[in-house]
């Protein structure tokens, strides 16, 4: 989500504070602050309690000699330190909702299903399974190495750092720390300090229950991300915003240290004429909404035809009427905005698009509350369409046809998702294989997140890399690979043509023994070869007797 006040990676090379929650004010010098004395709470006002000193060199040494003693290997350790936060989701599920209400007044149906629920799940599949992922893999193997042993370790990388974010603050933190656990790394885990309750819930709870040598919580602000940045880690973590996950991909270089950066953008949502226009607007709505909109994944603007566009505005109006009632401000079940900066921001796109407004629009700068708002007929220049909107403002771009929507789309930045509605099957056909998203979620919105099969994550500037189940397994593990050879005369004489003096005859011998051929993998020839000799050896034995027997 880029702004026209954009910085850039380059120029941050002696910047000394930046600020991992500032991606979206569009108006301002974003990530570059020379300051930062206080922390913002759930609130939106200035707190002036900091976290206690804590110096991260020395953190992120001792984090590496708990690695290097060999403590986070053995599996039985990492199926301890599993269960033991998954005794945490259990007996502190209450302060975890509590947080939630603290800093967004996050109700208690979206606290649990979005996140408390969401991380027990996550936690109960990698129990489950991450034994069997961890095992050594046996990949098929050629002719040349039929007599071989080729495995594939999953070794952890070593010392993790994890940087969550404010809008999920406990789920975007803790569901890939289960994944480093698993794995059998060493975790350093940096909070987002906007989210100042789930942030305490986090550090002080955490330490009563893990590991306290393999696992560390560092509290702070931008002072303390960017310490921790100018430390070598052997893998690093990051959900954010766009302009910051260039900070970090920027800082992860220097150690050529492999990086997730889990990002945003604008996910589109296409309708044609053919859906069921309630159940659709049901489901955009639904999606856009929760937790305000503040939703990496929310559906960011609607491209449907002007006719469209008038049945999803009329059906919206009767079902947010039913949702969250004459007043929405006085609904239990719709969240507030973070913080006075973040709400002064989508305050700006509000009166910037004012005649664009057709549902909602009405807001309370002291309750920090937006009411659920419909835009129609948005264009390109419209303000609202410049960045990630981020809050609880939906626009509809009126298009002619799907071919006008994909061409809309591919003119932009590949999005973290896609929404696709539609009865047809060529539509679904023609948006899989002619645009780009990091998903793409078919007549509904947000499902797929819940999909512990699929792996989440974004492409160009909506992401790079993946997590969700297995791959939060694979995210934090580094794929070893391993030949081992015997001494046997049988593989000696196989590879006994790469030896000098080079000929012609030694060549072709070796060029025919590496071609890759079609057909029946090798890699239980060995086996079959030493079924062969034995069942051989039994009939050479049996006969041999026979024939002693006979002439005696």
């Amino acid at each position: 989500m880029p702004s026209p006040n954009e910085t850039h990676a380059s120029d941050f090379s002696e910047v000394h504070v930046i600020d991992i929650d500032s991606d979206f004010d569009a108006d301002l010098p974003i990530i570059k602050i020379d300051k930062q004395d206080n922390t913002m709470n759930g609130n939106g006002t200035l707190s002036s309690s900091k976290p206690k000193p804590v110096n991260i060199p020395e953190v992120v040494q001792k984090a590496r000699d708990t690695f290097n003693s060999g403590t986070t290997k053995p599996l039985e350790w990492r199926k301890r330190q599993l269960k033991n936060l998954q005794r945490m989701y259990e007996e502190c599920r209450g302060e975890m909702i509590d947080a939630l209400v603290k800093d967004l007044r996050r109700s208690k149906m979206e606290a649990v299903l979005l996140e408390v629920d969401y991380l027990v799940n996550d936690l109960t599949n990698l129990l489950n399974k991450f034994e069997e992922w961890a095992k050594p893999e046996r990949p098929p193997k050629g002719l040349v190495n039929m007599m071989d042993d080729v495995v594939i370790f999953n070794d952890p990388y070593g010392v993790v750092l994890i940087i969550g974010a404010w809008n999920y603050p406990l789920q975007l933190l803790l569901l890939p720390f289960a994944g480093a656990i698993a794995a059998g790394n060493v975790v350093i885990l940096k909070p987002s300090e906007l989210a100042v309750a789930s942030a305490k819930f986090i550090a002080e709870t955490l330490p009563k229950y893990l590991d306290n040598d393999a696992f560390v919580v560092v509290e702070g602000g931008p002072e303390e991300t960017t310490e921790l940045l100018k430390q070598k880690f052997d893998y690093i973590f990051y959900t954010g915003g766009t302009n910051v996950g260039r900070i970090v991909y920027a800082a992860a270089t220097k150690n050529l240290t492999p990086v997730t950066l889990e990002l945003g953008g604008k996910s589109p949502v296409f309708i044609d004429n053919t859906t069921d226009i309630e159940i659709t607007a049901k489901r955009v709505l639904w999606g856009k909404f929760i937790n305000a909109g503040q939703t990496c994944i929310a559906p960011d603007y609607v491209l449907c035809s002007k006719e469209v566009q008038d049945k999803f505005v009329e059906c919206s109006r009767k079902i947010l009427k039913e949702w969250y009632g004459e007043d929405a401000q006085k609904s239990p079940d719709l969240c507030r905005i973070i913080n006075s900066r973040h709400f002064g921001r989508l305050q700006s796109l509000l009166e910037a698009s004012k005649d664009k407004v057709v549902l909602g629009g009405r807001y309370d700068a002291q309750d920090r509350f937006i009411a659920p708002t419909v835009l129609a007929n948005v264009t390109l220049n419209d303000k609202i369409m410049e960045d990630e909107i981020f809050g609880p403002i939906l626009p509809i771009v009126p298009v002619d046809n799907a071919y006008e929507a994909i061409k809309f789309i591919n003119d932009r930045e590949h999005p973290l998702v896609l929404y696709l509605f539609s009865r047809q099957s060529k539509i679904h056909t023609l948006f899989t294989e002619q645009t780009r998203s990091g998903s793409l979620c078919v007549n509904d919105t947000i499902m797929f997140y819940g999909v512990d099969t699929l792996p989440f994550g974004g492409v160009g500037n909506s992401g790079i890399g993946a997590y969700h189940g297995k791959a939060s397994f694979d995210t934090f593990t580094h794929k070893k690979s391993c030949l081992v050879r015997n001494f046997a005369a049988i593989g000696e004489k196989l590879g006994s043509g790469r030896y000098p003096p080079y000929t012609d005859g030694k060549l072709k011998f070796i060029t025919t023994l590496m071609r890759k051929r079609s057909g029946p993998s090798f890699k239980y020839l060995p086996y079959v070869i030493a079924f062969a000799l034995g069942a051989g050896l039994s009939y050479g034995i049996f006969a041999w007797q026979k024939m002693v027997s006979e002439e005696l």
